[in-house]
């Protein structure tokens, strides 16, 4: 898969979680219906919010971002469908083009953070499998802290 892919994928998948997430906001706050959809579509937000988090960080390393880049796709994350502006831009800046460039017999990775990401493009499977339970024992643990409270609530 290629840093472009990537990146297109979790920016959509964003934009369709936070659509989700709203309706289930809509359903609890405003219709007082249910917090189902809050709770199912909050957890699946997260879970690819630490993906996107996840996936920034390594074009990050990969394509050599300047931090400047690396704040606005964070912060794309945060604001609901921003995302696709994110992915809007990285296309027309080309930082995320279609070849990775810590991949086997391309570029020898310098840094500690450039072997990480190379081992990870060397073995990909192997590197899902640990972004995987990586983001798993994330959500776990902010599962743990509770949520954030609700504005108004006096929480």
């Amino acid at each position: 898969m290629t840093p472009r892919t990537l990146f297109t994928w979790l920016a959509r998948a964003e934009v369709v979680t936070w659509t989700l997430l709203l309706i289930g906001m809509w359903l609890k706050y405003l219709t007082r219906a249910t917090d189902l959809g809050v709770r199912v579509f909050g957890l699946a937000h997260g879970v690819v919010f630490l993906g996107w988090v996840l996936v920034v960080v390594v074009l990050w390393v990969d394509q050599r971002w300047r931090l400047r880049e690396v704040a606005a796709a964070l912060v794309a994350g945060v604001v609901p469908f921003a995302t696709l502006w994110a992915e809007r831009r990285v296309d027309r800046l080309g930082l995320a083009p279609r070849s990775w460039r810590l991949a086997p017999g391309a570029t020898a990775p310098r840094t500690v953070p450039e072997r990480v990401v190379a081992a990870a493009l060397q073995r990909p499977a192997a590197a899902l499998v640990l972004a995987a339970v990586a983001v798993g024992l994330t959500t776990a643990a902010l599962l743990v802290i509770g949520p954030p409270p609700v504005p108004g609530s006096g929480a």
